[in-house]
């Protein structure tokens, strides 16, 4: 398949700050591609580079054919860019905005598109409705029209569903695929696990630094962390014993039971048979989840400004 973003070991200043190291990604056309990572981690950053917003200090690469050092302006009027905080007008009604976001790109016949955007999202009932008066779900589906106006060709979206309740994730995230199968490629960044195994293929970035890429399978089997449930009475209240043992690394509460996981599978798993006989308790091996995988990542990858006070 064609790439519609190849680029190879961009890198981001601001002041002493290393913000992104060497970074270097590739997306297909039409792929939905998840960028994950804890906050201050590059990720807002990688992507206004993408997108021609911030030109990078070094590297090289293209975003839908054009240089990502020199034609950003080229790569900014075939994006559209969703930004963590809503960023239209809330004293203007939804049609009002859409029509404001079309005469900025200079678009001919915008009425129709306004109209076409409003359709689509399902925002035609309330095209009279005050942005401000939306709820998180609304002023989200407006977000998304406001940037699909000018057909762009790639979607960056930057935690496009923090604050929004779980049916509007859901119904966002079809549009999201529907839009993926007409074409369009999607780069979308998310600190939820389940949004994160949506997407085709994904990275993990850590305080400037690419750990991880591929699907989540690859991901979670690159790994190679083995994890073991355990239940039964009072196993909740265990929990900082069992973070003592030998080979344990991750310690995670369920409900009424325990996830317990570690990189190395042969010293764990007979500390955990063990401890389990000693206190009456069943075990049994699951898989590793996304989130298990992360969370150790996020272990051997410290914030440097943490390790630094």
């Amino acid at each position: 398949m064609e790439l519609a973003i190849d680029v190879h070991g961009l890198n981001k200043h601001f002041g002493d700050k290393h913000v992104v190291r060497d970074l270097s990604l590739q997306v297909r056309e039409g792929e939905i591609y998840g960028f994950l990572g804890p906050n201050g981690s590059g990720k807002t950053t990688s992507i206004r580079m993408l997108c021609g917003l911030l030109t990078p200090d070094s590297g090289s690469g293209r975003c839908l054919g054009y240089d990502v050092l020199t034609q950003s302006a080229e790569i900014k009027r075939q994006v559209g860019y969703m930004t963590q905080k809503f960023s239209l007008w809330d004293d203007l009604t939804i049609a009002e905005n859409l029509d404001f976001v079309a005469r900025m790109f200079g678009m001919r016949g915008r009425r129709e598109a306004v109209d076409r955007a409003l359709d689509d999202l399902g925002l035609a009932g309330r095209r009279n409705q005050l942005a401000g008066t939306l709820s998180g779900g609304w002023k989200q589906r407006l977000a998304l029209a406001a940037c699909l106006l000018h057909q762009p060709r790639l979607l960056l979206l930057d935690e496009p569903t923090a604050g929004v309740d779980p049916k509007a994730r859901r119904d966002f995230w079809e549009e999201i695929h529907r839009l993926s199968a007409s074409g369009i490629t999607i780069l979308v960044s998310t600190h939820y696990m389940d949004e994160a195994e949506r997407c085709h293929r994904l990275a993990y970035l850590s305080y400037g630094n690419l750990l991880a890429a591929g699907t989540a399978s690859e991901v979670i089997a690159a790994q190679q962390l083995a994890t073991w449930e355990l239940s039964g009475p009072d196993v909740t209240g265990l929990g900082e014993a069992l973070r003592q043992l030998s080979g344990v690394e991750q310690v995670a509460s369920f409900g009424a039971r325990l996830h317990v996981s570690g990189a190395d599978a042969a010293l764990l798993e007979p500390t955990l048979e063990r401890f389990c006989r000693e206190h009456g308790l069943r075990l049994a091996q699951v898989d590793s989840t996304l989130e298990d995988v992360f969370i150790q990542l996020m272990r051997h990858r410290p914030d440097p400004l943490e390790a630094a006070s």
